[in-house]
């Protein structure tokens, strides 16, 4: 009778460390709440945030992996990036950068440009008439960009990614927000590659809670 027991104990154990691992992600250890959770853009569908810096050579890191991924997502989940300067002047200027590309739709194209010429080409972009001059060179519209880098929206929304890095609880970059409920990480969840099945598993907890 022991060894019944201690049999099922041990059936049931694997059966909960196998289901735990299933779900892709699992509470306070690849993930942690956001609380409270915060308001999102597009109520009708599942909102992902990349928390992210220029300057980060972890967020760099990631980028070659998460990029892709994002491309692949279903029409029901809309994925965003928010740059933050964590009040660093260099920070602010990177992105200002990113805001502007964004304005004129290159942001997309040169989203991993950006983070090669920093940190594998040490070209220095937190300079503006270095960020400028490399802009020009990748084709972008300077007197455009140049319009865009120094207008109040773009400013405005570089104060607000800080606000709202702030408010999602995040204190270290590259963070990953789902739908405004969830924060999770390369270092939470173990590796740039395990990211990606805890944010699908986060991602399909929030479809579902929305019934989509």
């Amino acid at each position: 009778m022991k060894r019944l027991f201690a049999t099922c104990f041990a059936l049931m154990g694997a059966f909960f460390l196998w289901n735990a691992n299933a779900a892709g992600a699992v509470l306070d250890r690849d993930y942690a709440l956001v609380t409270p959770a915060q308001p999102v853009d597009s109520p009708k569908k599942v909102e992902v945030v990349e928390v992210f810096s220029y300057a980060c050579p972890h967020c760099g890191a990631l980028a070659p992996i998460i990029e892709p991924w994002a491309h692949k997502l279903p029409s029901n989940v809309v994925y965003k990036r928010i740059p933050v300067s964590f009040g660093r002047p260099q920070w602010a200027v990177l992105a200002r950068a990113y805001y502007a590309l964004e304005v004129l739709n290159e942001a997309d194209r040169l989203q991993e440009k950006m983070f090669t010429a920093i940190h594998s080409e040490h070209v220095n972009l937190s300079s503006q008439d270095v960020l400028f001059d490399w802009m020009e060179n990748q084709g972008v519209n300077r007197h455009k960009f140049v319009d865009a880098f120094n207008s109040f929206a773009v400013q405005s929304k570089v104060q607000r990614g800080d606000q709202k890095a702030i408010e999602y609880g995040v204190d270290a970059v590259p963070t990953v927000i789902v739908d405004g409920k969830y924060r999770t990480s390369p270092s939470m969840a173990g590796s740039n590659a395990a990211l990606l099945p805890v944010l699908d598993t986060l991602i399909q907890q929030a479809s579902k809670a929305k019934g989509l």
